[in-house]
């Protein structure tokens, strides 16, 4: 199963989007713990997407691309922001960002993805999550 989604940069959108996906990854028979990784990461990404990419703005929008298939999902987060490089982001667990509230989310995607990966432009994310 794969789906295209645009969705507007809004957290309900994004909340409610994340919620239908992972009632179908949890159709297919991914274990508890790929469900928790998926939805942590999916929701990071998409609250990233609409903080820091499309800076909340509401006449913009986050594509979604996302696949389940028996062995892996795949899921790329697309915003309209300008983009960032993922190689200059601030150490989250260095004692001088430890009291800081922003910058666990990519750590986090990494952590529980088994592969994290953005685009040259650095306004898109994909993620993919083997069956455990």
């Amino acid at each position: 199963m794969q789906e295209t989604k645009v969705i507007p940069t809004d957290l309900q959108a994004a909340r409610s989007f994340a919620e239908e996906f992972l009632g179908k990854v949890a159709a297919k028979g991914f274990a508890d713990g790929d469900l928790f990784a998926v939805r942590l990461a999916l929701e990071e990404a998409l609250i990233n997407a609409i903080k820091h990419g499309n800076r909340s703005d509401p006449d913009k929008f986050i594509t979604i691309a996302a696949e389940v298939n028996g062995e892996a999902i795949v899921i790329t987060v697309t915003d309209q922001g300008g983009g960032f490089d993922p190689d200059h982001l601030p150490d989250p667990t260095a004692d001088e960002n430890l009291e800081k509230p922003c910058g666990r989310g990519i750590m986090l995607m990494r952590v529980y993805m088994d592969e994290v990966s953005f685009n040259d432009r650095g306004n898109q994310v994909r993620m993919v999550k083997q069956r455990g």
